[in-house]
C-alpha cells in the first residue's frame, strides 16, 4: 500500500505550478483543500491500531510518514499560490490586511463617497491590480516599503533652488510611472479642492493665480517649507480612506504614490539606495500635485476664511500662499496677518518658509507666480515683466537675422504661448514671427538639400 501511495504522491504539483488559488477558495480554505487531496491520493487511512500486528503497525507507520510527507509539500503549494493572488505583507513599519474588513476608520456610506467624486469602487487588492494592469506579485514590488533597498522605482536628480539649496527631484520610472497616472486620472484628480487652488487644476494657472491680485495695495507672499515631502505616506492614506476607499486599497495606493527621500550609497561594491527622511510625496511623480490639492482643502478653507475676515483675498498655487489688500476704511494688517497665517498653516501640518516670506506695496514692482499685478495703463490683470518681454524680443529680433540666440526656437516659442494668456495681441504677434523664421528656415533647408541647390 505504501508503495501505492508513493506512485500517486508523485502527481502532487510543485508549488506554484498549476494550484490554483481559486481551486482551493472552492474547497473551502487551505485545510479543507489540503485534506481533499491527501483522500484523493489515498494517504487518508483512519485504521484501528490496536487491532493491527507488529508487520501491519509498521507498514501503518510508512503510510503516517507519507501523509506527512505530501501534507507539507501541499501547505507549501497552496501557501505559494496564495501569495500570488493575496498581499500578505507590504514591509515593515506599515499596518496591512491581507483580508478586507470593516474599520473605525471607514466612512459612513463610502459607496455614496466614491459616487459623489466619481471615482471607481476597488474593493481589494485584486481589483486594484486588475485596473492598473499588474499581477499581485508586480503591484506588491512597485508598493513594498524599504528603508533600505538595492534599487529604486524613481529616476532621482537635483536641481538648484533660487535661495542656494537643491531640490530633490523624483521622476518615477515607467512601471510606477503608468499606476501613478492612472491613479491620478482615475482618482486623486477628481477629489473636492477649494477656489482658491489655482495650481495643477485644469482650466487655471499661473495667469489665474496672479489675476487674483491685480491692482492690490499690497501682496503678501508666503512659501511653503518641502510642501510635497511634508506630506507622508500616512496623510496620503488618510485621505484615500476619507475617499471612500477601504483599509486594503487605501495603504496600497498611498505606498504606490510616496517615497523616501534617498541617498546613494556603496558598500562593499554593492550600490544602495537608504531612506534619508519619512516617505511622503516625491517631487516629479504624477500623483504629487492633486493629492496636495485635496489635502489642503482645509488648510485653503481656513485660509480664505482669514482672508475674508480681514478684507483680503486669498489663492494658493501648490506651495506660494498670496494675500493681497485692495484698501479699506482701516489700514492694513500687516503683522496679524504674518501671524495668523503662520499658525493656520503650523496647525495643517505644514512649515511656513521665513525667508521667502514677502510684503510686495503699490509703489514697487508687484509679482505674483512670476506675473506682475500692478495696476497698468493696458489694463491687463496681470503681465509678464517688462525685462523679460525685451529679452523675447531681443532674442526673435536675433533669430530673424539669422543670429544665434541662448535659447531655442522651441523655448522662444513656449515663451510667446506665455505671453499670449497674459496678452492676446503681443503674444500672437510674437508667435506669428516665430512661425515666420520657422518657415524660412525650413524652406532655406529643403533649397539647400534639393539637386539644385547641390549644383549651385
Amino acid at each position: 500500500m505504501t508503495g501505492s501511495a508513493n506512485d500517486k504522491t508523485d502527481n502532487v504539483q510543485a508549488p506554484g505550478d498549476s494550484v490554483q488559488w481559486a481551486a482551493i477558495a472552492e474547497a473551502g480554505g487551505i485545510y479543507s483543500w489540503v485534506h481533499s487531496e491527501l483522500d484523493r491520493l489515498g494517504l487518508i487511512d483512519d485504521v484501528d491500531t490496536t487491532t493491527l500486528s507488529a508487520k501491519e503497525r509498521k507498514a501503518y507507520r510508512g503510510r503516517r510518514d507519507e501523509e506527512r510527507r505530501v501534507r507539507r509539500l501541499l501547505k507549501k503549494a497552496a501557501w505559494k499560490s496564495y501569495k500570488t493572488s493575496h498581499i500578505v505583507h507590504v514591509g515593515r513599519g506599515v499596518f496591512y490586511h491581507d483580508t478586507v474588513d470593516v474599520d473605525k476608520f471607514d466612512i459612513e456610506d463610502p459607496a455614496s463617497r466614491l459616487e459623489a467624486n466619481s471615482t471607481p469602487p476597488l474593493a481589494d487588492a485584486n481589483k486594484l491590480a486588475e485596473v492598473l494592469g499588474l499581477s499581485i506579485s508586480k503591484l506588491r514590488w512597485l508598493s513594498f516599503n524599504r528603508e533600505v533597498d538595492t534599487g529604486s522605482h524613481y529616476h532621482m536628480w537635483t536641481v538648484p533652488k533660487r535661495d542656494g539649496g537643491r531640490r530633490l527631484i523624483s521622476a518615477p520610472k515607467p512601471d510606477l510611472k503608468a499606476a501613478q497616472t492612472w491613479i491620478a486620472r482615475n482618482i486623486t484628480e477628481h477629489l473636492p479642492i477649494h477656489g482658491a487652488a489655482h495650481g495643477f487644476v485644469p482650466g487655471r494657472s499661473t495667469v489665474t493665480n496672479a489675476a487674483v491680485h491685480a491692482g492690490a495695495t499690497i501682496v503678501f507672499k508666503f512659501d511653503i517649507r518641502d510642501f510635497f515631502p511634508s506630506v507622508t505616506v500616512k496623510r496620503v492614506k488618510g485621505l484615500l480612506r476619507k475617499a471612500g476607499y477601504g483599509e486594503q486599497v487605501a495603504t496600497l495606493m498611498a505606498l504606490l504614490c510616496t517615497e523616501f527621500p534617498r541617498e546613494e550609497l556603496m558598500l562593499r561594491g554593492e550600490r544602495y539606495y537608504v531612506a534619508t527622511g519619512p516617505r511622503g510625496l516625491p517631487q516629479g511623480a504624477p500623483t504629487s500635485p492633486s493629492i496636495t490639492n485635496a489635502l489642503a482643502m482645509r488648510l485653503d478653507c481656513r485660509l480664505a476664511g482669514l482672508a475674508k475676515s480681514l478684507e483680503l483675498k486669498y489663492s494658493r498655487y501648490a506651495d506660494d500662499l498670496t494675500f493681497s489688500w485692495h484698501g479699506g476704511p482701516t489700514e492694513a494688517p500687516v503683522k496679524r496677518i504674518k501671524t495668523s497665517v503662520a499658525k493656520i498653516v503650523s496647525n495643517e501640518g505644514f512649515e511656513i518658509k521665513e525667508s521667502k516670506t514677502r510684503i510686495l506695496r503699490q509703489g514697487r514692482r508687484q509679482r505674483v507666480t512670476g506675473l506682475v499685478v500692478n495696476t497698468c495703463e493696458g489694463g491687463e490683470a496681470a503681465r509678464v515683466p517688462r525685462f523679460k518681454m525685451r529679452e523675447l524680443r531681443t532674442a526673435i529680433y536675433k533669430l530673424e537675422r539669422g543670429q544665434p540666440t541662448v535659447e531655442s526656437i522651441e523655448q522662444l516659442r513656449g515663451w510667446a504661448a506665455y505671453v499670449f494668456m497674459t496678452d492676446k495681441s503681443r503674444g500672437g504677434a510674437m508667435l506669428e514671427r516665430l512661425a515666420n523664421v520657422s518657415s524660412a528656415t525650413s524652406k532655406a533647408s529643403d533649397s539647400a538639400a534639393s539637386p539644385e541647390g547641390e549644383q549651385r
